[in-house]
């Protein structure tokens, strides 16, 4: 049990309230009060002075164990980056590489305020055994492509995909969940995507993919199906008839917005990924104009290459106002909103996301008198504009903290980064 005494906080409203006192009891948040909280027997008190609450931020697109390929693949066009470097990389991938280099995501996550994760990739069963351990939140799916067009019926990871499901969907109290995903339109045929859209709702799971990363894409995706965007092809399909996830959305047509908003789809801008690969600016004013949801993710190490959250807001944001030729559009407010409650509503937590009473106590507190973060006319814009991830002096996940002034309380660290370089030098020796 926990009580901070004297903080300021960003409320349910994402509107900022000045020396409060919050208090969260196991895995939630229990009473915020204008008026000062007496501490309980045994409860822990943290006093808020040059602090301010925030809800902690959700990882809305990622692939946490390419923390591995990190600096590996610099200055390559997206294609060539994939089937240069990444493919045969992973190619040589084991259980015990996709472990610890995810555990070594999770960490680097809790530094940055990322409390919950939507992972996209392969070997769910060390990716979740990783996530158990570290305390994190995440949504995980296992990958699915079908590039040569095998019968659907004889793909093994769509066997796997189900077990997982079985396995661990709803594990330790709902952290732990999984999602189904096919990677992209163009790594996959017509019957893959159709048939994976059924199992995904007839077992009531949601759906991730990629969607209209590069013009390349987007444009060949018409030549393939008869004029059809991307966008288009995939609802015929099904894939956007469960809740679902479209990453990047960056080339997609004025028709497209229609869809993704009449099926709910939430769109998770990835803009540093994006811009390190040259792929393009995602219109997020556009789609927020639109009512579509929009998330945050950070994309992969191995093209980002970090997943430091503020990075992507202060990015996204700028960004934002570039694309339209205009200086107004995305409050901090707004882009703090994007980075935890937009997230949350993307993976089926709506318990989550934002500070109010009864809600999962995820939380991100941040200092506010570094250098850096003066003079102090308005915090949130100085979170979003000015904020680094030293400002960040504790992350806390269902209530408890995994990460405080600089020190991780349930991964070590020097470990992890031990094990991945062992692994890793292991597998490039074989490249």
């Amino acid at each position: 049990m926990i009580v901070f005494k004297n903080i300021d906080i960003l409320d349910e409203n994402f509107e900022l309230k000045q020396n409060v006192s919050v208090r969260v009891e196991e895995s939630f948040i229990k009473e915020i009060s204008i008026e000062p909280l007496e501490p309980k027997e045994g409860e822990r008190v943290i006093e808020g002075n040059n602090r301010v609450l925030i809800p902690g931020f959700v990882n809305a697109h990622a692939h946490s164990p390419m923390s591995l390929m990190r600096g590996y693949g610099e200055n390559m066009s997206l294609q060539d980056w994939l089937f240069k470097r990444i493919f045969p990389f992973e190619d040589k991938l084991s259980s015990e590489a996709v472990y610890y280099g995810t555990l070594l995501s999770m960490a680097e996550s809790f530094k940055y305020g990322i409390v919950s994760t939507s992972d996209m990739y392969y070997f769910v069963d060390d990716i979740v055994r990783a996530a158990l351990e570290s305390g994190a939140k995440a949504n995980i799916s296992r990958s699915i492509t079908n590039p040569s067009g095998e019968p659907f019926d004889s793909l093994s990871s769509v066997k796997e995909a189900e077990e997982v499901a079985s396995k661990y969907h709803m594990l330790a109290d709902g952290r732990i969940r999984i999602d189904h995903s096919l990677h992209a339109e163009y790594t996959s045929n017509e019957e893959t995507a159709t048939r994976l859209a059924e199992i995904a709702k007839n077992a009531g799971l949601n759906m991730h993919v990629h969607v209209s990363e590069t013009q390349r894409e987007h444009e060949e995706c018409k030549l393939r199906h008869e004029g059809r965007s991307p966008v288009k092809y995939l609802a015929d399909c099904g894939i956007f008839d469960v809740r679902a996830t479209a990453a990047h959305c960056i080339w997609i047509d004025a028709s497209d917005f229609d869809i993704l908003r009449e099926k709910g789809v939430t769109v998770a801008t990835n803009p540093v990924s994006n811009l390190k690969l040259a792929s393009g600016i995602c219109d997020v004013e556009g789609l927020l104009g639109n009512n579509i949801n929009v998330a945050i993710g950070t994309d992969s190490s191995a093209s980002n290459n970090n997943l430091n959250m503020l990075e992507e807001i202060k990015t996204m944001t700028i960004l934002a106002k570039v694309k339209r030729s205009d200086p107004t559009v995305i409050s901090p407010a707004q882009a703090l909103k994007m980075a935890s409650f937009n997230g949350s509503i993307a993976q089926g937590r709506e318990d989550c996301g934002r500070i109010k009473v009864g809600n999962r106590a995820d939380l991100v507190m941040i200092r506010t008198d570094s250098p850096n973060m003066f003079p102090r006319h308005n915090i949130l814009n100085n979170i979003v504009f000015s904020a680094t991830d030293s400002d960040i002096a504790m992350t806390m996940v269902d209530g408890k903290i995994v990460y405080e002034n600089g020190e991780f309380t349930t991964i070590d660290v020097e470990k992890t980064a031990f094990e991945v370089e062992k692994n890793v030098a292991k597998i490039m020796s074989q490249l």
